[in-house]
């Protein structure tokens, strides 16, 4: 992607604009999952700041460099070569943590769900170690997963509780996300972490990876190309989806001002909508159609069986968080961007 394009740079300062970014001001942080699509534009406003360093984790430096490498030659930033499966070294003093590497798409869920929950368990168990040792803050990123199918019409609030299958290989990203935020509940209770918990939802936005197999990543890369669109179901799913500028505002609002191992929705009212609507918004946008195609046995192994999953966002609201994008703009947005 371009991120020189006047539109990715008017998202960042956006991000930058919000309240109470000035008290980050030397401030050290470490983020895992760094080339994901939050964690590229996390990095990306906090590089833009121009004042706090940042200390990126990733398995390839070649991947890095090509999402990060505008950043190498910046004395605040950093880039660390490991698998987050294994322990950070001695030497490193964040002030701020923030653990997102995972495997989020259906098609590793379906090939690699045991890396799946090891990456999610022990990414958050080293993660917790280091915090521990240093003193450092962990804004522990989970997903609207853990909430699994929804058994009514009603929104999700942090407390509810969904239903959930374990009876499939697709239960390795929601339990180990569950588990994970119980590990950081007990490590804030048994060695006093300092731990808060951003729930974010279906995300999308220029920072996207091509190889990424979620339905709206796929949507947007045929609109980029000019293709049909492809839906591999009815498309009448009722998800929150976030515009990936305003999933980074949510986080950083967290961690400004949220409280400890308290969790909170990342989400938008102007930005959930039905899948088929989401298929239809991209195809409208390269004029083309969607076409509705069922999805292969191994895909659908991947696939999320929940038909409707809204969050509440009241709780993020009353500690200062403002959704901007709507959904058209989002979209059209996102899709202008990486055209570029």
């Amino acid at each position: 992607m371009n991120k020189q394009h006047p539109l990715y740079q008017e998202d960042l300062a956006r991000v930058l604009s919000i309240d109470g970014m000035e008290s980050l001001s030397g401030k050290t942080f470490l983020i895992t999952g760094a080339t994901g699509m939050v964690g590229t534009m996390l990095i990306d406003v906090l590089m833009a700041k121009g004042d706090v360093n940042v200390i990126a984790v990733g398995r390839s430096r070649e991947k890095a460099s090509a999402r990060l490498g505008m950043h190498f030659d910046n004395k605040h930033f950093s880039f660390l070569e490991q698998d987050v499966c294994q322990p950070f070294p001695n030497d490193i003093t964040p002030d701020y943590i923030i653990p997102m590497a995972s495997n989020t798409h259906p098609l590793a869920y379906s090939q690699y769900p045991i890396e799946t929950m090891m990456i999610n368990l022990k990414g958050a168990e080293h993660a917790l170690n280091l915090a521990e040792k240093t003193g450092a803050t962990v804004i522990y990123t989970s997903t609207n997963e853990v909430y699994g199918n929804a058994i009514d019409d009603q929104s999700f609030v942090e407390d509810s509780n969904g239903s959930l299958n374990l009876s499939n290989a697709r239960a390795c990203y929601n339990e180990s996300k569950r588990s994970s935020e119980a590990l950081c509940q007990s490590y804030a209770a048994e060695k006093g972490v300092k731990v808060k918990i951003a729930r974010l939802c279906r995300i999308f936005g220029p920072t996207m990876l091509m190889d990424d197999s979620k339905a709206s990543s796929q949507f947007i890369r045929k609109a980029i190309i000019g293709e049909d669109i492809v839906l591999k179901s009815e498309g009448n799913q009722f998800f929150s989806y976030t515009y990936v500028a305003d999933a980074v505002i949510g986080l950083l609002t967290v961690l400004l001002k949220g409280e400890n191992t308290v969790a909170y929705n990342v989400s938008s009212e102007k930005t959930n909508i039905r899948l088929k609507d989401f298929a239809q918004t991209c195809a409208a946008c390269c004029g083309k159609k969607v076409v509705f195609d069922l999805p292969s046995e191994t895909e659908s192994r991947g696939y999320s069986v929940a038909t409707r999953s809204i969050l509440a966002n009241e709780r993020i609201k009353g500690i200062g968080f403002i959704p901007y994008y709507d959904i058209q703009d989002a979209i059209s947005r996102t899709i202008t961007i990486l055209k570029s």
